[in-house]
Order: structure tokens, then sequence, then C-alpha cells
């Protein structure tokens, strides 16, 4: 394709959630909230972690760097999206400049893939903790639990870094409309008038690398924790056996089965209503999700948030003061 006849492509056009007035004010109520309490408890958590000794362990570790990045995660899309659905008239752009996007995908790809090592590093804790128990302590040190933290960061920056190099050296000339509300993969290439065979390949070659192998490591570790705990003999010891993995299990399965479902379907559906619902689901509702799933679930962090509700009470504060 001749591109010097072509308009080179300065900027993106987003097509936005939808166009009807009535629901863009409704969505943008609703995750607006959802997106001030996964602030809100995702940072509360972490503070949480850090200042609870009773929690100073390799599982607490991992799930307040789970909700660091989490914060981070929902940010580089949400605040944009609800910028887009303030946008009450429909000749209103909702649009992002050419290297805006690049900035977007590149810190949402990475810390997606973050929170993919973390998942996998937790279930590798919980088959440490559960597999063999009295070592579990010299398994999981201090050093082994910052090196697993570190090898998560560098390697999402790092498969990030060659995504969007891959798909922002690409030639974008013509239209320059994404049917989406974000910068995502699939639509970008699909406006690129490059050919992108060689940039396919490589995305293809990195998700399924990191996605098999952290899905692997989840799968292999609950394994040998279900072989574990089918060899506990009171009902009793299992179900609390069982019961300290469970969190992880769901907050995996919520995040992993919507990452399917956006990006495992039929090219010709690629940015259809399904693919933008799945997407809304793990970009905005699961870094909220997963904070209130151990929360919920987890009873040593139950009782330190009702504590430190009650201490901050203003019933509790006045009687201090009696």
């Amino acid at each position: 394709m001749d591109v010097n006849n072509k308009t080179i492509v300065l900027e993106f056009v987003f097509s936005g959630l939808t166009n009807n007035e009535i629901l863009k004010f409704f969505l943008f109520a609703l995750f607006i909230v959802i997106y001030f309490a996964t602030l809100v408890i995702n940072v509360g958590l972490v503070a949480i972690v850090k200042n609870t000794s009773s929690l100073q362990n390799p599982m607490y570790y991992f799930l307040s760097y789970l909700s660091l990045v989490d914060v981070f995660y929902s940010s580089t899309i949400t605040p944009k999206m609800l910028s887009d659905l303030m946008s009450q008239r429909r000749t209103m752009r909702k649009f992002i400049s050419f290297y805006g996007c690049a900035l977007q995908f590149y810190f949402f790809a990475a810390l997606a893939s973050i929170d993919v090592h973390l998942l996998s590093n937790m279930s590798y804790d919980r088959y440490a903790a559960i597999c063999h128990p009295l070592h579990y302590m010299s398994i999981m040190t201090k050093t082994k639990c910052l090196h697993m933290v570190l090898v998560a960061f560098a390697l999402g920056f790092l498969q990030s870094s060659v995504q969007t190099s891959c798909i922002f050296s690409l030639q974008y000339c013509g239209s320059n409309f994404i049917d989406h509300f974000y910068c995502d993969i699939a639509p970008l290439l699909k406006l690129s008038c490059s050919n992108t065979f060689m940039c396919d390949m490589v995305i293809m070659s990195l998700i399924g690398f990191y996605g098999i192998s952290s899905l692997s490591t989840i799968l292999i570790s609950y394994v040998f924790i279900i072989v574990s705990i089918l060899k506990i003999k009171s009902a009793k010891g299992r179900q609390k056996a069982f019961s300290t993995c469970s969190s992880h299990i769901i907050c995996a399965s919520v995040f992993y089965g919507s990452v399917f479902l956006t990006y495992l379907h039929s090219p010709s559906d690629v940015n259809g209503r399904k693919s933008k619902v799945a997407a809304v689901f793990y970009s905005v509702m699961t870094p909220m999700l997963n904070p209130l799933i151990y929360s919920l679930r987890n009873q040593e962090v139950k009782k330190v948030i009702v504590q430190v509700i009650h201490n901050l009470s203003p019933f509790h504060t006045s009687f201090k003061n009696v």
C-alpha cells in the first residue's frame, strides 16, 4: 500500500461504550463509584497489611502488591473512559493522541501482566503453605518473596515494551477510528496500513508464553494442593486447608475468565459488544473485586477491618475521651 497519499494518524478516536445518552449517564455514575471504591479498598488493604503484625506473611505480602498494582491498572483505563462518558453530544470526539495511546497501552499491558504473575506467585505460596507446612517459612523467605515480586515487575514491563514497540512502530494512515473505549491490541492492528504479520506473531507468542506459563503454574500448584488436601483425614482440616486458598481461586478464575472471554473469540466479533463488556469487567471491575474477595472471605482481614472501623468510629473516640 502506498502510504504517501494517506494522512498520517496523529490521534485516535474511540467509539466509546455507548451513544445512548441515558445509558451513558447511568454508566458514568456506576463506574465512578466503582473507581473510587477500587482506590479506597485497595489503598486501604495495602495500609492494613503494612500496619498489622498478624498479616506479616507471604500471602498478604503478595496481596498488598496485587492491590497496589490494581490501583494503577484501573487508573490507566477508567479515568479516560469516565471522561469520554461525560461527552454528552455525539459530535464531541473521544480522542487520544498517538503517544497518549502508546502510553496507555504500555502501562495497561505491563500492569495486566504483573497481575498475572502475582496471581501465579500466590498460587505457589499456597502450594508451599499446604503441601510443605513445616518448611513453609524456610521456603517462602522475605528475600525469595521480594525476588518473585521483582521478577513479576521486570517481566511485565519487558513484555509490554516489546508489544508497544511492535504495535506503535507500524504505520497508521487513513482511518483513526477505534471501535473500543481504550487502546487495545486487536483494534490497533486492524487500523494499521502496514503488514502486521510479524507483529501478530510476536504478540501472540508473548501473550501465549506468559499466559500459558502463569496459568500452568496455578494449575500445577492446585493439583498438588488438592492431592494434599485429600490426604487430610478430618473434614474440618480439609475445610480449613481449602479455605486458605479459596480466595485466590476465585480471583484467578474471575481474571482469567474475563480475559479469555475478551480475546478467545472469532475475528469477526473482535470489537463486538460482548468483547467490550468482558473488557470492562477485567479492566474496571476486577481491580475492585480482588481485595473485596480476599477481605470478605478471610477471617483475619475481616477482624482487622472491623477493629479499624471500630477505632475510627465517633462513638469509640468519644468513649475513649470520657
